[in-house]
């Protein structure tokens, strides 16, 4: 169970494609949830925390990719090893990432993504009907 009270449904590696200029790819250790997919910088090796310390930088920069804010899991393309896939925002934002075939991480977040979608639609249909019910009273 996580701290936001969601159970995790996967988890693993997936790299992703940094905005910087050289668009280099990076792994991210992720957990996809019920509400969407954590994305957490891998923990860099001991050694290395010890030779170059980041004061400046926080313990673990947890991005968040909330279901309610994503349009669209788009399957790019399969090439070689991995699969290519984009994850969209509402606000039309894409996230490019890649892993192994075998891994499914594509598959598996658009499950996850449906499965929200139709229990956000569920219960705005509930709400709407009890509305309804309510002014319908004398």
């Amino acid at each position: 169970m996580l701290e936001s009270g969601c159970k995790a449904v996967k988890e693993g590696v997936l790299e992703k494609r940094s905005d910087g200029l050289l668009q280099l790819w990076k792994k991210k250790r992720c957990i996809l949830t019920e509400e969407g997919l954590l994305l957490i910088p891998p923990k860099q090796p001991p050694q290395q925390q010890q030779q170059q310390p980041l004061p400046a930088e926080p313990a673990a920069k947890i991005k968040e990719l909330h279901f309610s804010n994503m349009k669209t899991v788009d399957c790019v393309e399969r090439k070689g090893k991995y699969v290519y896939f984009t994850v969209v925002m509402a606000e039309g934002k894409e996230i490019d990432f890649r892993c192994a075939q075998e891994q499914g991480w594509n598959a598996a977040i658009t499950l996850q993504m449906v499965q929200y979608k139709n229990r956000q639609a569920i219960l705005a249909v509930r709400s709407t009907r009890q509305k309804q019910q309510h002014l319908a009273q004398p």
